[in-house]
Order: C-alpha cells, then structure tokens, then sequence
C-alpha cells in the first residue's frame, strides 16, 4: 500500500469506503450477519452450531457466496483486457441485482447479491491471482498500520502508517454513510452502491492501464 501512488490509495479508499456502505446495509438488513466482513460471521456460525442452527446456517451461507464472489471476480479480473474495469462492472451488477430483488421484497436475495459482490471487489487489486490491496477487511490493515507506527517511533519514515489509516477511515466512513441510508430508504440503498461501482468502472477505464 505504502509503495502505491496517491492516486491509487484515494481509488483503493474510495472502494473500501463502498464497501462499508454495502456492509452496513447487509448487516441491518440481516439483523446481524456481514456481507464482507468473513471473520464475523465465521464466529458467528461456530456459535450458532452450539445454540442456534439457523444462524450458523445463515452465517455459513454467507460465507459460501463470498468466496463464490472472490472466485468470480478473479475469473473477470484474470480473463478481461481491461481487469480492474471488469471486476468493477461485475460488482456494479451484482448490486444492481440486489437492489432489484430488493425491490421486488426478497431481502434474502439481496443478501446474496451483496455478498458476491463483496467478495469479487476484492479482485480489483489482484496481481499474479494475488491480493494486493484488500478493500472489505481491515484486520491486516490495522495490523501493518500498528507495525508501521511501531517503526516511526523507532526511526522509520514517520508517516509510512497513514494509507493503511486512509483505508480503514474509508471502510468506518463508507459504513456510516450505508448506516444512514438504510435507516431512510431501506434496500433501495443498493442502488446508490450500483452506481457508485459503476463510475469506479468508468474511473478505473479513464485512469488504469489494459
């Protein structure tokens, strides 16, 4: 991240930002359960198989379709002459779906639009079928900030730490605004988010090499 230029960070903090916003409304529509963030609902599923199945059979399934979604977005990125540009467009209609089912009062789909959708937008950053930057987690990106932090006390470059401070304040800021817009149009939401991948698309077509 640190080895990134600035504008590659603002357009890697721009996609975490979408998906807080994506994993903000999923988790309010689910009463609980993530659309990007794994870790969660990989604890959520091993409690659930001690005291609620449905949970972890929810959990679970939420797991599947985002791994399902990382298959499909390396698939687009390793195959399209354009791959960020790929990958994006294929987000973009996967919320594109959600918000339909949305619409026409099939949360549940919706949830799995989101999902896969989370899962194939971390294919944006792939090289060599490898994860360069990662946009719906933070763990790892907190960790290297802490490490970096722990060099700048020692002597390192002082503000190695602040990109992987940048994503992470993308992804809190992007769930807050998700936060509020679920409270005001529910669903319906996800077309913002829609929208919002596409012009990443389009961003990404303007700016990014074949």
């Amino acid at each position: 991240m640190i080895r990134q230029n600035r504008r590659v960070r603002l357009f890697a903090m721009g996609l975490s930002a979408l998906a807080g916003y994506v994993d903000a409304v999923g988790f309010m529509a689910l009463g609980g359960f993530f659309v990007s963030f794994m870790s969660g609902n990989t604890t959520r599923m091993a409690v659930g198989l001690v005291d609620h199945a449905a949970a972890a059979s929810r959990a679970g399934g939420l797991i599947a379709l985002f791994v399902a979604g990382v298959v499909l977005g390396s698939l687009v990125g390793r195959t399209a002459r354009r791959p960020k540009v790929g990958v994006l467009l294929t987000v973009s209609g996967l919320l594109g779906a959600g918000a339909c089912a949305g619409a026409l009062g099939h949360p549940l789909i919706a949830a799995a639009g989101m999902a896969l959708a989370m899962g194939a937008e971390n294919a944006v950053f792939a090289r060599d079928g490898d994860v360069q930057i990662g946009l719906t987690y933070m763990t790892g990106t907190l960790v290297k900030m802490g490490q970096r932090l722990a060099g700048a006390l020692l002597g390192d470059p002082a503000w190695d730490w602040w990109p992987y401070a940048l994503l992470w304040a993308g992804l809190a800021g992007g769930a807050v605004i998700g936060a509020f817009a679920y409270a005001a149009i529910g669903l319906a939401t996800l077309w913002i988010a829609a929208g919002a991948a596409f012009l990443a698309a389009l961003f990404a077509w303007w700016f990014d090499e074949p």
